[in-house]
C-alpha cells in the first residue's frame, strides 16, 4: 500500500527501494517491458499461499503477527523501541524467467496506541504527503465501498536520479475484534512518471516496480499495538554479472525502507488521543 523509495549507485548500476522492496535498474538506456506470463503466474501463485496463511492468522488472535505472541523474547525487543526485519524472500526454485520477486516483513510497537488509531492512520490517506512525507506526494481515494478502497498513489525520490512511480491499489480493511484488524493492498496498475508529469509507456519503463501487494496486522495488547506490514513485489531480474554488486543491497536497501515506514507509522500514531 505506502510506498517509500530510495536510490543508490552500485558500478553504475542504480538500485531503488520501495517500503520492504527492492527494484533493480540498468543505465536509463535499458527499458524492461512487461513481465513474461510465465513470471506473472509465478507471482499469482505465491501471493495466493500469503493471502492463504495470513487469512488464517488473522482467523483467531494467536495467529496475529507471524507468531509474534508466541516469541517472548522478540516482543520484550519490540518494546523496547527495536524493530523485527526479515527477509522472506524464497532461495530458489521460482520460475520468474527476467523478474525478481522481493518479500519482506517488518514488526514494530506502539506505545500507548489502538488498533483503532492504526486503522484511521492507515484509512487516511489524504494525510500520507504529510505522514510518509519526503517520500509520497500524492494519495486519494478513487473509490470506495464500505472498507474496500481504489486508492492513487504518487511517489518521487530524488538521491542519484529523480524517479516517481504512480500506482493504483485496492485497498480492503477488516478486524477480528476491538484488537485484532488488518489490511491488504494489491496493484491494480504501475506506471513510471517522466519529467513532464506522464506515464512512460510499457516499453520505455525501467522496471523498477511491475507488481507488488502489501498486508497489515495489528494487535492491541501490552499497552500499546503490535504492528505487522508484509509486502511481496515483482521487479525485473539483475543484468547478468553485476549480482556481486547488487546483492548486498538486497538486505540493506528493504531494511531501510520498512523502517522508514514503521517509524513514520509510530510517530503518527503518538499524536491520537
Amino acid at each position: 500500500m505506502l510506498q517509500s523509495m530510495k536510490a543508490r549507485r552500485v558500478g553504475g548500476f542504480r538500485v531503488l527501494c520501495f517500503v520492504g522492496l527492492v527494484f533493480f535498474a540498468g543505465a536509463t538506456s535499458c527499458h524492461a517491458e512487461e513481465p513474461t506470463p510465465a513470471a506473472v503466474a509465478t507471482l499469482n501463485a505465491y501471493i495466493g499461499a500469503v493471502d492463504a496463511r495470513l487469512g488464517k492468522e488473522h482467523a483467531e488472535p494467536a495467529g496475529f503477527l507471524g507468531g509474534v505472541a508466541a516469541d517472548p523474547q522478540k516482543a520484550i525487543r519490540l518494546r523496547r523501541g527495536e524493530l523485527v526485519i526479515e527477509q522472506l524472500t524464497p532461495a530458489a526454485g521460482l520460475d520468474l524467467p527476467g523478474a525478481l520477486l522481493h518479500h519482506w516483513r517488518g514488526t514494530a510497537f506502539a506505545p500507548g496506541a489502538h488498533a483503532a488509531d492504526v486503522e484511521q492512520v492507515l484509512r487516511d490517506f489524504s494525510a500520507y504527503p504529510r505522514v510518509y512525507a519526503p517520500q509520497v506526494l500524492e494519495a486519494r481515494v478513487l473509490a470506495q465501498q464500505g472498507d474496500r478502497f481504489q486508492v492513487l498513489m504518487r511517489v518521487r525520490q530524488r538521491h542519484v536520479i529523480t524517479v516517481v512511480m504512480e500506482a493504483a491499489y485496492d485497498v480492503t480493511f477488516g478486524r477480528l475484534d476491538a484488537q485484532h484488524g488488518f489490511s491488504s493492498s494489491r496493484s491494480t496498475r504501475i506506471a513510471e512518471i517522466d519529467s513532464e508529469g506522464r506515464a512512460l509507456s510499457a516499453a520505455a519503463d525501467h522496471g523498477y516496480l511491475w507488481r507488488q501487494n502489501t498486508w497489515w496486522s495489528y494487535e492491541e495488547r501490552d499497552g500499546g499495538v503490535y504492528l505487522q506490514v508484509e509486502s511481496v513485489s515483482l521487479t525485473r531480474s539483475i543484468p547478468t554479472g553485476l549480482g556481486w554488486a547488487v546483492g548486498p543491497f538486497v538486505e540493506s536497501v528493504p531494511r531501510e525502507s520498512l523502517e522508514f515506514t514503521l517509524r513514520s507509522t509510530c510517530n503518527a500514531l503518538k499524536g491520537k488521543p
